[in-house]
């Protein structure tokens, strides 16, 4: 019994195997999971079930970092300089999965979480902070079962080119489905969020180290060649 998830029957939750999901290319450094969550009230539940989540990561072999949205401002509010912002954006490059949690917020995510999307660009520069990461979605509801936000955080996920794994969790009636302590109670919701969490771990150790392969376009390869000849035709490059 792990005493920091006493819910969990670990026995029956083994870390994934590398040899299975890579073969000989298994060893590494932990996958590298960013969690963002979209409501800062002091009793957020997007944010219990973020560290809940946090903590079946690294209970399967995950190296964590929970962003805090607190200290965020509004985009285009201020530089994208400001040190929140860099912070941000660093370990969305620094991640190789994420895992997105949103309350739903009259159908739909909430700005708060909107917001955090919004400051992470597709590209900058050659760097693609969010492009070939795994992803998970999940949403806390304040009443009976939705799936808008998980819907809609799906569509985000494709927009920002992330490989969003099949499962995800939608947790009803959030506010009873915690203990005193911020700890998830044990209940079929439970147990869909470590199945989320098991399968993301199991595709980001896919993914990673293939992720610019697998999302390398035809159409983009097509575009690059043809501004390389136009920059060899002008002379602002040696022909290789």
């Amino acid at each position: 019994m792990n005493a920091d998830l006493p819910h969990l029957h670990a026995d029956l939750l083994p870390s994934p195997d590398n040899l299975q999901l890579l073969g000989e290319q298994g060893a590494g450094h932990p996958p590298r999971i960013l969690i963002l969550y979209g409501s800062l009230r002091p009793q957020s539940f997007s944010r219990k079930l973020a560290l809940e989540a946090e903590r079946i990561l690294r209970h399967l072999g995950a190296e964590t970092r929970v962003f805090d949205p607190h200290q965020l401002p509004l985009l285009d509010s201020v530089p994208a300089s400001h040190p929140e912002v860099q912070r941000l954006r660093e370990w969305s490059i620094w991640s190789e999965g994420q895992v997105w949690v949103s309350p739903e917020r009259h159908g739909t995510i909430t700005g708060v979480f909107k917001n955090q999307i919004d400051w992470l660009p597709l590209e900058d520069g050659s760097v693609r902070p969010t492009q070939g990461r795994t992803l998970a979605v999940m949403q806390v509801c304040g009443g009976s079962q939705s799936f808008n936000v998980v819907n809609t955080l799906r569509v985000l996920g494709r927009w920002m080119r992330m490989v969003t794994i099949p499962n995800q969790s939608s947790v009803a009636k959030a506010w009873q489905e915690f203990d005193e302590y911020g700890r998830m109670k044990p209940s079929s919701f439970y147990d869909r969020v470590v199945d989320v969490m098991e399968e993301l771990m199991k595709f980001t150790l896919m993914v990673r180290g293939r992720s610019d392969y697998l999302v390398s376009r035809y159409s983009e390869r097509k575009g690059d060649a043809t501004q390389r000849a136009l920059a060899q035709a002008a002379g602002a490059v040696e022909k290789a």
